[in-house]
């Protein structure tokens, strides 16, 4: 598949689930649009749309916690994609793990 195949929401994003390759853990969910796609598949490293600052940016750029791509998947809609990869730190912007620590 093409990215321009995919089904982008009116804004011109996709979300995205970020997951540890090797053990299925859920680490966040981030927007990707276009651009940040091609960077990702380019660069081998995650890269996202923030819709708060309306910006690129590159996962780990300044933590240090780069996340490594080891694959990029899409659904049966192509609606959302999953990220596969090996992310050596904290994933959250909080210092956390994983982006989901709260219990509902």
């Amino acid at each position: 598949m093409r990215i321009d195949e995919l089904a982008f929401d009116d804004r011109g994003l996709i979300p995205c689930i970020v997951q540890q390759h090797d053990t299925g853990e859920v680490l966040m969910m981030a927007w990707m649009n276009a651009e940040s796609i091609r960077l990702t598949q380019e660069t081998g490293t995650t890269w996202f749309w923030s819709r708060s600052r309306s910006e690129l940016w590159n996962k780990g750029a300044t933590s240090g916690n780069v996340q490594q791509l080891r694959e990029l998947l899409y659904d049966c809609d192509a609606d959302c994609l999953l990220a596969k990869v090996d992310s050596p730190g904290p994933a959250c912007h909080t210092g956390n793990r994983s982006c989901f620590f709260r219990s509902l």
